[in-house]
């Protein structure tokens, strides 16, 4: 997917696909994330209507914590899996996003000179 370091470095336009390209797949993968946390929010508790459900898990996808505070036990359950799933998924986010750049910077510096 990306260059060896005994080729030259790639332009920009490859550059800002690149990037786009893995934006379009972090983007695909909060957004599944962010669906599984709607259905099981919705799922562990009756009495959680939909948007509240995905309000819940928009915010701890986020970091931002939990915003429903009576949760029925299987709820709580959910929250708290789903909380350190969502830890995991945005520094993997982050990770995804910023591969392309990383990838430019450190093969900037470690291209052979001729």
């Amino acid at each position: 997917m990306y260059e060896h370091k005994k080729q030259p470095l790639a332009p920009r336009k490859v550059f800002y696909q690149r990037i786009l390209k893995n934006l379009i797949v972090a983007l695909f993968i909060m957004a599944l994330c962010l669906l599984i946390g709607v259905v099981g929010f919705h799922s562990t508790c009756a009495n959680i209507r939909w948007l509240d459900a995905f309000h819940n898990s928009a915010m701890l996808l986020s970091g931002m914590g939990p915003v429903l505070p009576n949760l029925c036990d299987t709820g709580i359950w959910f929250s708290s899996f789903y909380a350190l799933f969502s830890g995991v998924v945005f520094i993997t986010n982050i990770g995804v996003i910023l591969a392309p750049a990383i990838h430019r910077f450190f093969h900037k510096l470690h291209l052979e000179a001729k």
